[in-house]
């Protein structure tokens, strides 16, 4: 069953973006997708508040894909015979300066689908990219106004298991002094002994899980000024292994009480992706079967009731 969407104003923050950098030749994404972007929002240090005047801008986003390329079927393709429609994943292209602006960019633009999934597998940057404070979106459009109203329906236990695993990817590579051949990284390890930018992820993304563990969102600049202190080297490494040897330690027990699903709600994503795709292309009646699930209604109805109740 789909849901009944309310339409939003575009924001066309892409034509200004995209097409300027595009007609200049300085980027190569697939013709289709300069007019089939929905969302584009500014991550890194932006995003958490801790940007700096020569801070790269790290552009995140989804789009929809011509029609076939989402239900290959429907061009007359047969899973696993012939040839096969090479299905669009994502639209990548790092170390973009706009030469007017004096800006650079890296892009990661992916299709709605793989989009969808990573949220519901909680891969921590596709969740922050659902969760930037509205000043960082530059593009928006009904489609994704609703997939960010609806972004909470991602959230669940099993982004425990993912924030500490890429916690413990920066902490290793602190302990190993990974970057150490890059100018900047480097001068930063030869003054403070340790990488200072590692060091500020593993405490955001620490902080990032214990938020969504108990209270089922996010704000990523809550702790913007902690992240800062990091940032300037007032930190030292002992304090960076001690806040997450303690903190590993706390959010073990945070995560046995906390009240979010163990797991995503599968079928409720796959309604609101079908609901986007039905907004973008219009009725789906030749791509999928909709038969309405009754047992999704009720859940529906019992939500709506219990946020009700008195």
């Amino acid at each position: 069953m789909l849901y009944v969407i309310v339409q939003h104003n575009q924001m066309r923050g892409t034509d200004m973006l995209l097409n300027n950098l595009y007609k200049q030749n300085l980027i190569h994404p697939p013709k289709w997708l300069m007019d089939n972007v929905s969302y584009m929002t500014i991550m890194g240090s932006q995003a958490y508040g801790v940007s700096s005047d020569d801070s790269d801008l790290d552009v995140y986003g989804f789009c929809i894909p011509p029609k076939d390329l989402v239900f290959p079927h429907l061009a007359g393709e047969i899973p696993g015979f012939g040839r096969q429609i090479q299905r669009f994943e994502q639209w990548q292209e790092h170390h973009v300066t706009d030469p007017n602006k004096k800006i650079e960019y890296d892009f990661a633009v992916f299709s709605i689908v793989k989009y969808f999934q990573l949220c519901m597998e909680n891969n921590p940057n596709m969740i922050d990219s659902l969760f930037t404070p509205r000043n960082c979106v530059i593009h928006s459009t009904a489609v994704s106004e609703i997939v960010r109203e609806n972004r909470k329906l991602f959230l669940h236990k099993g982004s425990w298991h993912k924030f500490k695993g890429y916690a413990y990817a920066q902490m290793a590579k602190i302990r190993n002094k990974v970057n150490a051949n890059n100018e900047k990284r480097a001068a930063s390890i030869a003054e403070h002994g340790y990488d200072l930018k590692f060091a500020y992820h593993i405490v955001r993304l620490l902080n990032e899980v214990e938020q969504i563990l108990v209270e089922g969102d996010l704000d990523l600049q809550r702790n913007r000024e902690q992240l800062k202190e990091i940032r300037r080297g007032e930190w030292t490494i002992d304090q960076v292994e001690t806040y997450f040897e303690t903190k590993e330690r706390t959010l073990e027990a945070t995560y046995a009480a906390s009240t979010l699903p163990h797991s995503p709600d599968e079928d409720r994503i796959k309604r609101l992706l079908l609901n986007c795709l039905e907004q973008h292309y219009g009725s789906l009646s030749a791509a999928v079967s909709l038969d309405v699930n009754v047992e999704a209604m009720v859940r529906d109805i019992r939500s709506v009731l219990d946020k009700y109740a008195v």
